[in-house]
């Protein structure tokens, strides 16, 4: 019996590896992966999503938030498709001739994606990454803040940014989290970070949360505002039920990306 646990326990900790690596994984995959079937494989998966360490969806699994903070080029693969619809769908709100500000992450990014279309918007970002996608499109003006780059993701923070993102009252502001709390807490890792997300939030007429639905009910250090703070969320449409319920509490427009 004790033998079985530990190769049990060993193989999970293997399954969570390659969800590091890799963002998301098939069940057939993992069985193939790891020599085993996918019977075995979905036992696995359950036991770690009870645990609140992945997110089970039809056919695989992704690495749930709060269990490790990814680096930047997994978390892009994290929910890819996911991500795609709910940038485009956010993008279509998005009029031509608005003040935008966006704060970095790899949901905005994907909004940003969408933009290229549009014309006479002014983007505020506080990613070079970001600012990079933005530039080539012929419609948007980017502006971005002084600050400290950080070379893991090409976030700009530090009081600079925070005094510069202060200064505007964008029409629309789009921020993303690493994750969203079941009372509605919007948490990230970073205390630099969350005050210019916090800062983003109180410098926009209208709050869109770009959420994917991997991230509803995961947990990071800090907090930098509630969903009572923003004016609708999106989501994709692996929505649990329960933070569909928790918008309508908190008076916040829900939309699925499809």
């Amino acid at each position: 019996m004790m033998k079985a646990r530990a190769k049990t326990r060993a193989r999970q900790e293997e399954i969570l590896k390659l969800l590091k690596q890799a963002g998301r994984a098939m069940v057939e995959e993992l069985a193939e992966r790891l020599d085993t079937t996918p019977q075995t494989i979905r036992k696995d998966l359950t036991m770690l999503a009870e645990d609140n360490q992945i997110i089970r969806f039809h056919g695989g699994a992704t690495l749930a938030a709060g269990t490790e903070y990814a680096g930047f080029d997994v978390r892009k693969e994290i929910m890819r498709d996911e991500k795609d619809a709910i940038g485009a769908t956010i993008a279509a709100q998005i009029p031509n001739h608005a003040s935008v500000i966006l704060n970095g992450g790899t949901t905005t990014m994907a909004v940003a994606r969408h933009l290229s279309h549009h014309v006479g918007l002014s983007v505020v970002v506080d990613s070079v990454h970001i600012a990079n996608i933005l530039r080539e499109f012929p419609g948007v003006q980017v502006m971005i803040p002084a600050g400290v780059v950080r070379g893991a993701d090409g976030a700009i923070l530090g009081a600079a940014a925070v005094d510069f993102i202060r200064k505007f009252r964008a029409d629309i502001a789009v921020v993303g989290a690493a994750a969203m709390g079941r009372d509605g807490d919007l948490v990230d890792y970073d205390l630099e970070e969350s005050a210019v997300s916090a800062a983003i939030i109180s410098s926009a007429r209208n709050v869109i949360l770009a959420l994917d639905s991997s991230k509803f009910g995961s947990f990071a250090p800090v907090s930098f505002g509630t969903l009572a703070d923003v004016n609708s969320l999106v989501t994709d449409a692996q929505f649990d039920p329960e933070m569909g319920a928790l918008a309508a509490a908190h008076g916040v427009g829900f939309v699925v990306a499809v």
